[in-house]
Order: C-alpha cells, then sequence, then structure tokens
C-alpha cells in the first residue's frame, strides 16, 4: 500500500452549487442552505473547507460556485483557510453561469485539474452542504479511497444506514476488494438505488449489504477524463468547449463562459457511476449528515422531554414531536403532534414531519408565479456585511444595512431611486458626488438620482444604517457600478 507521500496530487473540490430547495424558507437559491448560519454556529460550507484543508498532503482546492454566489464563497475560504491556519493551501474557485447538476460540474473540475497539475492528479469531489465532524475516520476513508483512484478506479463514499430512509440514494456494495492492515474496507459497487420506499429501505438494511449513496466521489484526473469519453461523451464535449472559452484573470479565478448552459443537466451517479465497471464504493464509518431536509435540520438542536426540537423565540404547548425554527419572532403552538414550522421574516412554512421532502413543491409554485421568495431571502449576506428588507411597498423600500469593519460597498448610482440614510450604530464614510464626509449615530444624508455614491465602514465595529428608498423602480439591479473591492464591476442583482 503506497504512502501518502507515493501517491498523487490530492485535490478537494467542493460543490457549492445547490440550492436546498427543501428547506425553504430559511435556504433560498440566492443564499443556500452551504451558507446558512448553523445552530450551533459555522456554516456547512466553512465546515467542509476546513475539513478538507486538513487532510494530508492538499495544497491546492477548488470551489466551483455559481458566479453570483463568488463573492460569498471566497471570503468564507479565505477566513476558513486563516481561521484552521491553512495559509500554504492554494484556494481557486471556478464559476459557473448557471447550474447544470454535479456531472458537467465534476468535469468541468477535471479539465482545470489536467490543465493546472496533469492528469496524474486525484480529485476529492465532496459537496458543499455534509457534515462530518469524526475527522480522523473522514481522512482514513479518503486515504483509501485516493490509494484506489490511484489505480485507476472510480470511487465514492458509501454510509452505514443507522436508519429507514427514503429521502436518500442507496448503493448494494458487491464483492470486497483486499484490505490492508485497518483501512476502511471498500467493494465493488453491484447497483444504485435511487430513493427507495420505506418497504426497500427496510428490506435493503436487512440485507446488510447496503450503503447510503453519500455523493463523495474520489477520482484520477485521467481516469474520469475518459469515463466521461466513453460513457458521457455528450457531457464531455459540451463542457470541454465551454472550457476552452474559459476566462481567467488570475490563478485562482476561471469563469465558465454562457456557452456552458449546453451541457446536459445530468448528475455524476447517473452519467458515469450507474455505467461503468470500475465504480468501487468505500465505507465511511464517519458520522454524516447531508441536512437535506427540515427533520434533518432540526435534528441539530436538543430535544426536550416531549420530542419537540425548539430553535429561537419558539413554544410548544401540549405538543409532542413537533419541531419550530423561529428566526424573527414569536412562534407557537398549542396541541400539535409532529409537525415541522418554519419562520422567517417573509415566510411560515407548515408542513408535517412525513411530507417534508415535498417542500420543493412550493418553491416550484411561487417561481411559477414570479415570486421572488423562492429565491430572494428577506436578509442578504453579501461580502461587505448584509443588508435586511425591513418594509416594501409602491415606490419605497426601507432597508437596515450592516457594513463590517474596513469593508465598503461600491461606488455606484441608480438610475431610478434616491435614498435617504440614517446612521444607527458606527461611523459612515460617504462619498456622494464629489465630496466625502463621516457621519455618526443619528446623523443623515441624502442621495439624489443619478448620483455617484459609496458607502463605507473605517471603523473597528459594525456600522449599522437605515436606508429608504424612494423611486419608480427599485429592483436590485439598478446599480451601475464604477469601481469595487470585490471585482463586481457589471449590474448584478445585489449591493
Amino acid at each position: 500500500m503506497k504512502t501518502v507521500s507515493q501517491l498523487p496530487p490530492l485535490i478537494p473540490v467542493i460543490l457549492a452549487g445547490g440550492s436546498g430547495q427543501r428547506l425553504w424558507p430559511l435556504s433560498r437559491t440566492e443564499h443556500p442552505k452551504p451558507f446558512l448560519a448553523l445552530p450551533q454556529g459555522g456554516t456547512l460550507f466553512g465546515k467542509t473547507v476546513a475539513r478538507a484543508a486538513a487532510l494530508p498532503d492538499v495544497q491546492s482546492l477548488l470551489t466551483v460556485v455559481s458566479k453570483d454566489l463568488l463573492p460569498i464563497a471566497r471570503a468564507l475560504v479565505e477566513k476558513t483557510l486563516a481561521d484552521v491556519g491553512a495559509h500554504a493551501v492554494h484556494a481557486a474557485f471556478l464559476t459557473e453561469p448557471c447550474g447544470r447538476n454535479t456531472a458537467p460540474a465534476i468535469a468541468a473540475a477535471a479539465l482545470w485539474a489536467r490543465q493546472q497539475y496533469g492528469d496524474d492528479a486525484v480529485l476529492l469531489v465532496l459537496p458543499a452542504d455534509h457534515l462530518i465532524e469524526d475527522q480522523t475516520a473522514f481522512a482514513a476513508a479518503v486515504q483509501r479511497a485516493r490509494q484506489l483512484a490511484a489505480q485507476d478506479q472510480l470511487v465514492t463514499f458509501g454510509i452505514t444506514p443507522t436508519r429507514v430512509e427514503t429521502g436518500f440514494g442507496h448503493i448494494e456494495s458487491g464483492d470486497a476488494l483486499p484490505t490492508e492492515n485497518a483501512a476502511p474496507p471498500a467493494f465493488r459497487i453491484a447497483r444504485f438505488i435511487e430513493k427507495p420506499s420505506a418497504t426497500e429501505a427496510t428490506q435493503l438494511i436487512a440485507a446488510q449489504r447496503i450503503f447510503w449513496n453519500a455523493g463523495m466521489f474520489c477520482l484520477k484526473t485521467a481516469t474520469v477524463a475518459a469515463a466521461f469519453q466513453r460513457l458521457a461523451p455528450e457531457v464531455w464535449n459540451a463542457t470541454a468547449s465551454a472550457w476552452k472559452k474559459t476566462s481567467s484573470p488570475d490563478h485562482h479565478l476561471f469563469s465558465l463562459p454562457e456557452s456552458f448552459a449546453a451541457a446536459p443537466d445530468i448528475a455524476f451517479d447517473r452519467a458515469i457511476m450507474e455505467k461503468t465497471e470500475d465504480g468501487v464504493v468505500v465505507c465511511g464509518t464517519f458520522d454524516w449528515n447531508d441536512i437535506g431536509s427540515w427533520t434533518a435540520w432540526t435534528d441539530l438542536v436538543a430535544e426536550d422531554r416531549d420530542g419537540n426540537r425548539l430553535h429561537g423565540d419558539a413554544i410548544a404547548y401540549a405538543s409532542r414531536n413537533t419541531r419550530i425554527y423561529a428566526e424573527s419572532r414569536l412562534v407557537a403552538t398549542v396541541g400539535v403532534d409532529d409537525l415541522i414550522v418554519a419562520e422567517t421574516a417573509d415566510a411560515v412554512l407548515v408542513a408535517h414531519r412525513d411530507r417534508v421532502q415535498e417542500v420543493r413543491a412550493i418553491t416550484a409554485q411561487l417561481a411559477t408565479r414570479g415570486d421572488v421568495r423562492c429565491s430572494t431571502p428577506n436578509t442578504v449576506f453579501l461580502p461587505w456585511g448584509r443588508y435586511t428588507v425591513l418594509r416594501e411597498s409602491a415606490g419605497v423600500k426601507v432597508k437596515e444595512i450592516e457594513v463590517a469593519p474596513g469593508a465598503a460597498l461600491s461606488l455606484q448610482r441608480h438610475r431610478f431611486r434616491s435614498e435617504h440614510w440614517v446612521v444607527t450604530q458606527g461611523t459612515a464614510r460617504v462619498t456622494c458626488g464629489g465630496t466625502s464626509f463621516l457621519m455618526q449615530r443619528n446623523e443623515s444624508t441624502f442621495i439624489p438620482t443619478g448620483v455617484k455614491h459609496r458607502l463605507e465602514n473605517t471603523g473597528e465595529t459594525p456600522l449599522v444604517i437605515i436606508e429608504v428608498q424612494c423611486g419608480s423602480y427599485l429592483g436590485e439591479d439598478d446599480i451601475e457600478r464604477f469601481d469595487d473591492v470585490y471585482g463586481r464591476m457589471k449590474k448584478t442583482e445585489t449591493e
């Protein structure tokens, strides 16, 4: 068995493209599940970065993310690597103009790795929304998978089921592979089962040759490229064509062009793993949770004596097995059982615990009627801080804006709205037209329509202002930028 130093380079690839629709209204397209604050602190994305960076011999890390989420992803990667002391890890980013599922994303990552590190580099593909706490067991499984990938196997990870679960895909294992020392066991893959019924899942567990499909992969660049060309040429050809036009302003950022949309929308499991004869599953003995539903999210909260799990300002009176997430106000239940109640500032979800997998149907209905609440949260997090919409009506929008210490919004102007700013905390440096001045708490200013302006926090504490917008159009895309420290020079849908 080869040691770490004898193996090809290991490059973690973090896929941060999911929208987490089953966690609506908390998770939205513009601020999805991986970037949400967890009940115990941190984010799934940040924890994934830290877990990957802690593996032996990791020198580079690639994040595949939508172009709209790049600023927040980049800020989190940089902060996390600094927090864990992984200053030597090179962080690169591959942005997608649109989501095309995991097969095109992995194909693009393989093309990037081939260009940067050659055909022998091994990719460790990690979804950004998994929670794994046992770093030792995780690292052992990765080491086993890395050795198999170096031998041209296409490796995925399986989790031993702890319950009957219909929301996960399953993997049935075949013949066991030789194992040395105390390495985690590995098996040939017999077949994939996509989200079985409760009866089928029970039978599969009883057979004791079944794993939950963790959706993580370990793949040598040359091996996965050959598999794409043989088993899914339409995915490979469309992605390779887009890769030839990929822009790269520096050695950190690689932006796929709009033509990437021509790649088929298909998962890597279906495109490659279900077809290949070289598929191997490594048994992951580590804890694993994909936080894929409100049941999984509220599992992170302590349970009371009646089986309720309450987060935020919540009361469950004469209620059993009920889970409440309260974000902005008091939520109370009386005499109910087996409910999920999730409240945010602009929406409330009430669902039976047995139907939580169907929450995405709500987002589909909202999208059909053009309601932005399917995609845009009431509080939007950005590289410089966040804003919360407090009130919106015809011609008027009121926001609370918080700017982090040392951060600044872009130098910008608006065609259709004016803005009134009142400082409620901290000190603001304001640029308006040709003048620049400081504002303290309880001071205000007016930004006329069409005038260039900028808001900065040069202090050491957060700056908070109330912004009142007035105008004929108050959409977030009414922004023309002239200078931006975060590289967002085109019109976008954020401040």
